[in-house]
């Protein structure tokens, strides 16, 4: 990430409510509140000083030398793939993806209090989705775990692979406990997903963000170089903030590539923070 600003500036459009301002102080607000002339009008030295916190939005230290604030009623963590699949010990070996529970548990309860609405964003299929399922995204899904691909019954009573329903594409441990009582409180949703990206053209995940004005998304879940990174990346050029939870995150390929999607997430696509920052957050 390139160094603070000297001095304050606003980008997007100054006429819109599509806009993000940064202070040399290392303050980004996405929170889009309050435009930098409106701020300057007010008599703020914005070259020295930053607006004052308000009801509703949280500062959160990011890496990169920089603490960005943001709406709460305008956020939501998007936790992609915590499934039975992919983390059961039955199915795969994934020790890196198992440790984003504990993270998750408290992320997902602090951002509740805050009123971030908490977005689960899955594998779930249906017989319709596997006729159209291109045969370019299949191989990656066959061999070497003993299953034949989308659709394929897998050993026990986990089902067939990643199909809406079954038991290996519910969520991993306490995670599906956790969603279900968020899901009866109104704070938590479900997205089924039929590809590496939950934004892949106009799906009901956009649809809700649209609806709700959410703009500022939190991502955890593994794989971090594949699906998080997919829906990261569509949800960065669909002109949302992305904040990357590093220890919230895994991947089951070599530490490089998790090192490059921390990279890029903090470099290129927007922000990375860790779940002690957020849990630090200041807020009024």
């Amino acid at each position: 990430m390139a160094p603070p600003v000297l001095q304050p500036v606003e980008y997007g459009d100054s006429t819109s409510n599509d806009f993000s301002v940064e202070y040399p102080n290392g303050l980004v607000d996405l929170s889009r509140s309050i435009h930098l002339e409106d701020i300057i009008d007010s008599g703020i030295d914005a070259s020295t000083s930053t607006p004052p916190l308000r009801p509703g939005q949280l500062d959160i230290v990011v890496t990169g030398d920089r603490t960005v604030r943001v709406d709460t009623g305008k956020s939501a963590l998007v936790i992609i793939d915590m499934q039975n699949f992919f983390l059961h010990q039955d199915i795969r070996d994934h020790p890196k993806g198992k440790t984003c529970v504990e993270p998750l548990l408290k992320v997902v309860l602090f951002f509740r209090e805050k009123n971030i609405k908490i977005l689960w964003v899955n594998w779930g299929l249906t017989d319709d989705e596997l006729n159209t399922i291109p045969p370019s995204l299949t191989p990656g899904f066959h061999a070497n775990h003993g299953f034949r691909g989308f659709g394929t019954e897998l050993p026990g009573d986990f089902g067939r692979v990643l199909m809406r329903g079954e038991k290996n594409s519910e969520l991993y441990g306490p995670l599906q406990g956790l969603y279900e009582e968020g899901r009866d409180n109104g704070t938590d949703f479900w997205f089924h997903k039929n590809r590496m990206s939950g934004l892949r053209k106009q799906t009901l995940l956009e649809d809700f963000l649209e609806k709700n004005g959410i703009r500022s998304l939190f991502f955890a879940g593994v794989n971090s170089d594949q699906c998080v990174l997919g829906t990261l990346i569509d949800a960065y050029h669909k002109r949302c903030y992305c904040i990357l939870i590093e220890d919230a995150t895994a991947t089951i390929s070599p530490d490089a590539t998790y090192e490059a999607v921390l990279y890029n997430a903090g470099s290129t696509y927007g922000f990375v923070t860790c779940t002690d920052n957020l849990l630090s957050s200041r807020s009024l």
